[in-house]
């Protein structure tokens, strides 16, 4: 169940017209009525200052909020800040949407390096101790790759037998080779390394905000449907029905 309009209208008026686009890209990709719990994991390594400046980081997560409010009825998202480690773990809201970033990384220390599989460790504990029955859509920014490569992707395997599909979003040159683990990572085959295709990758380039809309939602969305078909398949998701969302705060 989604949260209503009236709702959004109410408490997060700047998102309405994010919401609503959403909405229409999960019904074009056959996702209308679909339950996920949605996650939002942000790079905090030091070269992602430009992106906290700017209001890249920002701008991200109201659409993260806008989708999720399509997805789930409690109005946020958990939020995983990384860097050399899990910076923070914490929940943004409908309510409190504006100035999110800002406010949540002034309190954070040292900008370090980019450890992938501490992060999706954190968003797998949090999920599995959420007693979530919908599946999990994880939204996860970079601007780079991961410090240890071997252990993002024995991550991202041993998280391929859970209900989680692992959505990685790229800040940067679209063409840059800091982006070739990802590409690979996209790409490991079914079934000899995980069971399903659990992940997808794009780049939102050098300047995100300037991402349409409509075309951020189609991009984050282009494999999910996919991969849920695929996970019921396989018995990873148990139930297609509605269940808790699994985003309390911490």
């Amino acid at each position: 169940m989604a949260v209503d309009l009236r709702k959004i209208e109410q408490t997060a008026p700047a998102l309405v017209d994010l919401y609503k686009r959403a909405g229409v890209s999960l019904r074009k990709h056959g996702l209308g009525g679909e339950r996920a719990a949605v996650y939002l994991v942000v790079d905090h390594s030091g070269s992602m200052r430009r992106y906290y400046r700017d209001g890249s980081v920002q701008a991200l997560a109201d659409r993260v909020l806008g989708l999720s409010a399509n997805l789930d009825d409690d109005g946020r998202v958990p939020v995983v800040f990384f860097s050399t480690d899990v910076d923070a773990l914490t929940d943004i809201d409908l309510g409190g949407h504006q100035g999110s970033i800002d406010r949540i990384v002034s309190g954070l220390g040292h900008m370090g390096l980019t450890n992938y599989h501490l992060a999706m460790d954190a968003v797998i504990d949090h999920y599995l101790d959420s007693g979530a029955t919908a599946p999990a859509f994880v939204v996860f920014q970079t601007d780079g790759g991961p410090s240890s490569r071997l252990a993002a992707r024995r991550y991202l395997c041993k998280a391929a037998a859970l209900p989680m599909f692992w959505q990685f979003v790229g800040f940067g040159d679209p063409r840059g080779d800091q982006f070739d683990f990802l590409r690979r990572l996209d790409q490991l085959p079914v079934p000899r390394t995980r069971p399903v295709d659990n992940a997808g990758f794009f780049p939102a380039g050098r300047d995100p905000r300037r991402v349409s809309d409509d075309m951020l939602y189609d991009r984050l969305l282009g494999e999910f449907p996919s991969w849920l078909a695929a996970a019921r398949a396989q018995g990873i998701i148990r139930s297609a029905g509605p269940g808790p969302s699994g985003s309390p705060t911490p």
